[in-house]
Order: C-alpha cells, then structure tokens, then sequence
C-alpha cells in the first residue's frame, strides 16, 4: 500500500514552522530551548493534539507524539527529526523530516488506514549543538550514549545550564528519557546537506549509513602583554599556535583519508583587543570519516601538533574532546524499504552516506534504521541560503512516509 501526500497541506506546515524564529533574509535562527525552540515546540505539541495522539515528553525535552497500531504486541515505528537550528540557518535541515512525520499522520487520518504497529513520531532535543554542546544530545541521551546528568550541566556561552533552559521553556518532561520498550524501526528524512544529489540529478537520497565525527577544541595559555613594547623574542603569544593548529586541520583531511573532512568552526581569543598579545586561544575542530579508525588517527594528529606548535612558542595547551559519536551503517531491511518505495514512485534515487550527522546514528543503537535525503539546490545547508524545492521536498516526504507506512502494516498487506 502507498498513500500520496496532501503537498499543499505540507507547504503550509513547512511554512508555519518557518515564520516561528524566522529571519528578513528567508533563513531560521531557533537556537535549541531559546524562546523561538519554545515556540515552535508548542505549535508541534499542538499538532499533536489535533490528531488525538498520545503525547509524552521526556526528561530530556523530546516531544513523541503516538497513534495506536492495532496489534497490542506490535512494536512502534519512530519517524522524526528536529527543529532547532543553527545560527541564522535554513528552513528545511531536520525540519522537513519532523513535518514529514506530521503529514504523514494526517494523511492516514484523511484515509482512515489502522496500521498494525504503532507509529510514533519525535522531534529530539538540540540535534545540532549550536547553543549547547554536543549535538544529537536528545537522541544521544535517550539512546544511552549520553549521561542525563551530564548533558543536563552543559552550559552555554552565557553560562546558562541546559537543565534550567529546559525548565524554564516548560518542556523537561515526567517521562524516562530512554526507550521503555522495543522499537521496530526509526525513519528520518533530512536534507542532504551536500551537493551530491543535485549534481547527479537525482529526486531522492537513499542513505546507507553516517560518517564517524569527532569535536574538541585546543586552548592555548600564554601571556598578555602590550603589543608595541614586548620584544618579539619575550612574547608568549597564545595565537600563534592557534593559528598554526587551524592551517594543519585544514590540511590534515588531503593527508589521513579520501573521504575525511576537517574543520575549525571557531576561534576565541582574549583579551581580544588589537594591541594585547593573546593570552588565550581556544581553536575547535570537527573530523568526520566513514572510518572510525581514521577518526582515531586524526585526533591524535591534531593533538600531536597543538603539542608541538604550543613548545614552538613556549605556552601552555589542553586537548578536550567534547563529542565522539561511531559511524553507522544503517539495516539493509530499512535501506532496500526505502529504495523500494522510491522505485514505486518512480524516483531516480542515489544510493550515498551521510556526512553530516544525524540522530539515526545514536537511534540505530535502539534499532533498525533507516534515512531518506532531499535536494539540497547547490550543496547549502547552515546557511539562509540553504533551499530545497517544494517538488524536491515533496517526493523525499512521499519516500519517508511511505517506508514508515511499508513497515508499520500488517504483514498480510
């Protein structure tokens, strides 16, 4: 069985959602648990309701929403994603899966169609880590690859604490944050992120697996002093070393694997002012690679050469590495649903690996998983020039819901 989607219903939504946290240049600002995450997380609680679904929060602020299946003994199906976003982001990133889900309910709804098992859907807690680090902290807490504890005292620039930001939103919920019983499987649909779609001109990404990832970030400790009178040989300039650091992750991906990718996201110095030697510099880094072991490898190089370039200009450095999450190869029964249900639909489809990261990979722990790609027009995501399609969005939804659906229905039909 296949339904087709209501479009216009779901443009509706995507917009909704859009104008919560929405900025003048057409992008998205809704930082997780800020007053726009709140926002928007009463209107998805809202929906929830309209459906007459069984909605439960966790302790850790995910949002599931359930419609009964009619086998008391069926395992759920999760479908979902987030709504948060990054700084001055784009509308769609994990959006679209988490309207996806919506439309796909209201779509049975308007059918009259009893799934077997149940289908829950969930928008996770600060999937991207922009405000909060690590990323992928709600499925990473309810997965058990996180401590509760600990990802509730992570605290923001401003020092705020995660756990009180939740409380004050109103959504650190009564329920465990941990599955309290088996699942049958987990779609997502994203954006890809990447320009790999687009370029091959396909409709629909269908993912096989997530690259490994690891952030950190080196802080250099020297000393301040004034910028004109310090002899060059007296000075112990934090940033020196900082900067050196930055151009060797930059060249580190050419060096360690064809598929690795590095990045210093943020540099931080003080006293920050143009004519004080830095004091500190703290530089941050992502390495991602489909191989865990070449992740590994990259993390101790980088180390190795904070080492060496803070000897070099004779100041002190700390190494902290603040999130490592596993590569995941997602279960061939979701992947080959999902190519199937593309086939039917007549998408041209590219089989790919994710080289973002998603909250299928801390889920895929749970259980079998699975994720569907959109288009992303030129490769652009994190930014307010990020876009995809209304027709692209279209046929990734259609492919999602009707995985979920696939999986969910009695075995008989």
């Amino acid at each position: 069985m296949t339904v087709a989607l209501n479009k216009d219903r779901l443009v509706d939504a995507m917009e909704t959602q859009a104008a919560i946290g929405g900025t003048d240049d057409g992008g998205l600002h809704r930082l997780a648990l800020s007053d726009a995450d709140k926002a928007v997380r009463d209107w998805f609680v809202e929906q929830l309701r309209a459906l007459d679904l069984t909605v439960r929060i966790d302790a850790f602020g995910n949002i599931f929403g359930r419609r009964p299946g009619t086998d008391p003994d069926a395992a759920p199906v999760l479908i979902g994603s987030h709504l948060d976003s990054q700084p001055n982001g784009g509308i769609y990133d994990g959006q679209l899966g988490v309207v996806a889900a919506l439309e796909l309910l209201r779509t049975l709804d308007d059918e009259c169609i009893e799934t077997s098992h149940p289908i829950e859907i969930v928008n996770w807690t600060n999937e991207e880590g922009s405000r909060f680090q690590p990323g992928l902290q709600g499925s990473g807490v309810w997965s058990g690859e996180f401590d509760l504890q600990t990802e509730y005292d992570r605290t923001d620039r401003d020092g705020v604490r995660l756990v009180d930001e939740l409380e004050r939103i109103g959504y650190r919920g009564d329920a465990p944050a941990e599955p309290t019983e088996a699942y049958e499987a987990y779609y997502e649909l994203h954006i890809e992120q990447g320009p790999n779609l687009d370029e091959s001109e396909s409709d629909v990404g269908v993912v096989t697996g997530v690259v490994g990832l690891s952030w950190g970030e080196v802080t250099f400790t020297g000393e301040a002093n004034h910028a004109g009178s310090t002899p060059m040989h007296l000075r112990y300039d934090a940033g020196v070393p900082a900067a050196e650091l930055l151009v060797h992750i930059r060249r580190l991906p050419g060096r360690i694997g064809e598929r690795t990718v590095g990045t210093v996201g943020s540099i931080e110095v003080e006293p920050d002012s143009i004519n004080i030697i830095p004091e500190t510099a703290t530089v941050t880094w992502d390495v991602r690679d489909p191989s865990d072991g070449v992740v590994e490898r990259a993390v101790d190089q980088l180390s190795a050469e904070a080492k060496a370039a803070a000897q070099r200009e004779g100041v002190d450095y700390e190494v902290e590495e603040m999130a490592r999450t596993q590569g995941a190869e997602f279960d061939t029964r979701c992947v080959e649903t999902v190519q199937r249900v593309a086939d039917e639909f007549g998408y041209e489809s590219m089989r790919l690996l994710s080289g973002g990261n998603h909250d299928a990979s801390h889920v895929n722990e749970v259980c079998d998983a699975a994720m569907v790609f959109a288009v992303s027009e030129d490769g652009k995501s994190h930014t307010s020039e990020e876009f995809t399609s209304w027709n692209d969005c279209y046929k990734a939804v259609n492919t999602v819901a009707n995985a979920t659906l696939s999986t969910a229905m009695p075995t008989d039909e």
